[in-house]
């Protein structure tokens, strides 16, 4: 049986377009000449996934502010000091807060998806941010003449409208980004604020119509910028019994970068449910060391022991650059890891239908 293999998202981008979004921003480079950039970059970002044979590819988030913020990129109704997100290495990022409503998005992920789609025959996957992230952009002191219930409504409704943009635009699959998952745990060992990011973003898969959630996944990690993570010291035993209550068919899940592999197969083995499938990431995207196929194989093999292959997939364990400014993995060995990861599924794919036939 073949095993279902996909990315996450992003790609670090090129150095020039790193250089040229910090001229833009300081007003020494025109618009033009930005958009000159994201379309190389696109392009070559295309053209190299469809060399490492990915069956599923992305735009790789070339033209993305950032995998969370995307939404809000031109907004004029927020200011700079909303929630920050402390990485254990020391840095930070920071969301702006919302000032003002109605909120509507100012872009939706199925553009990105439309002009890749003019750039190769491939498969392509989308992903999202998630309703439960961007509700963190409403203030706790309110907002004069905008009550949160209105801004959930018009939340809810946005977030609903970017999904279904990206699958009648041609998503192969579409990825919700609940990266604040495990995160929220840190902040609320008593899981009432994860509870309550399940129960928002449920909202929104239970208004699509089963065919459609079956092209819908979710995607949760401890975080990956700089290398370096906000919640790795979260166990998963805490997370997944309430991830999985997502109305969700795929979940894709860190899973080679995680210490005790052994009690996250064993969580997952007691909290999947029928009907959902787990994609395991198999490449370290915080690491540099370029992963053997032979040792992701032996990864695949050993996962299989506790979850049904026809519930298994295998993925990379996030996005290799999430925000637009991370350099800290070059393209190059991001590719790397991608080839590494397809020829280390199609091995185990090899391995066991050898068993099967010895069978």
């Amino acid at each position: 049986m073949p095993i279902r293999t996909e990315p996450i998202g992003s790609i670090p981008r090129p150095t020039e377009l790193v250089e040229g979004l910090k001229a833009f921003s300081s007003g020494d480079l025109g618009v033009d000449e930005l958009n000159i950039l994201f379309d190389r970059a696109l392009k070559d970002t295309i053209k190299r996934f469809e060399a490492t044979g990915s069956p599923v590819i992305t735009d790789g988030e070339q033209t993305k502010p950032s995998f969370a913020t995307y939404p809000i990129h031109g907004l004029t109704q927020l200011a700079p000091d909303g929630v920050v997100i402390p990485f254990e290495d020391g840095h930070t990022r920071q969301l702006p807060k919302l000032t003002g409503g109605p909120f509507r998005y100012q872009a939706y992920a199925g553009s990105y998806l439309n002009k890749a789609a003019t750039l190769t025959s491939r498969p392509l996957k989308q992903a999202v941010i998630s309703a439960s992230a961007l509700s963190l952009l409403y203030p706790g002191d309110g907002i004069e003449g905008y009550a949160r219930e209105a801004f959930i409504e018009d939340l809810l409704n946005e977030h609903e409208k970017d999904i279904r943009y990206a699958l009648a635009a041609g998503a192969h699959a579409v990825q919700i980004d609940f990266t604040e998952a495990r995160l929220s745990l840190k902040l609320d060992p008593g899981a009432g604020l994860l509870r309550s990011f399940i129960s928002l973003n449920n909202e929104v898969l239970n208004r699509l119509e089963p065919e459609a959630r079956q092209r819908v996944g979710v995607h949760s990690c401890p975080g990956g910028d700089h290398d370096s993570t906000h919640s790795a010291d979260v166990d998963y035993d805490q997370l997944l019994p309430q991830l999985f209550e997502l109305n969700a068919t795929n979940f894709y899940l860190t899973y080679a970068s995680e210490k005790n592999k052994t009690n996250v197969l064993q969580v997952i083995r007691e909290n999947l449910r029928p009907g959902q499938r787990v994609f395991l990431g198999v490449t370290d995207v915080l690491s540099p060391r370029i992963e053997s196929p032979a040792e992701i194989c032996d990864l695949i093999l050993q996962a299989v022991e506790y979850i049904p292959l026809s519930q298994l997939g295998t993925t990379d364990d996030c996005g290799f650059s999430p925000f637009a400014d991370d350099l800290s993995t070059s393209r190059d060995i991001a590719f790397e890891k991608i080839r590494a990861r397809i020829e280390g599924t199609r091995l185990a794919e090899a391995e066991l239908e050898k068993t099967q036939m010895a069978i």
